[in-house]
């Protein structure tokens, strides 16, 4: 059952890599989600300054994508309940509870990772403020 359940886990996943041979980031496609999310295989602070940077402009161009995709989910949370409100068998309404209760939840999700921000620099402000003199 592992097996079957994560090879189906992994089934049309793309993935946005570094281009090199050790990959130390990639994005990949979260199917729940709809988006891509970012995965680091090294320390921020190992990436190049090239690397981070080409990280982050792709992070953003993912995350501006968020708030479309919160729309998409909310629209599909509204059509249940209209199912819910017409529905009379109760079997049909606890699943239709659990279909919203499922998006909501991507929703929760999507709206933590809008947040998720890295700086271009933020390892060398962290290095420079341990390392100052005071």
């Amino acid at each position: 059952m592992y097996c079957r359940m994560h090879s189906k886990f992994f089934e049309g996943v793309e993935t946005i890599s570094s281009e090199q041979t050790f990959r130390k980031y990639e994005f990949i496609k979260d199917e729940r989600l709809g988006i891509s999310l970012p995965k680091l295989y090294s320390e921020w602070s190992e990436l190049t300054e090239e690397e981070r940077h080409d990280m982050i402009l792709t992070w953003e161009a993912i995350r501006g994508h968020i708030p479309d995709r919160i729309k998409e989910l909310e629209s599909l949370i509204d059509e249940k309940q209209e199912e819910v409100f017409r529905e009379e068998d109760w079997e049909r309404i606890c699943s239709l509870f659990a279909e919203i209760n499922d998006y909501a939840g991507r929703i929760n999700d999507l709206n933590i990772w809008s947040r998720v921000q890295q700086d271009f620099d933020t390892a060398d402000l962290a290095d420079e403020h341990l390392n100052r003199e005071k």
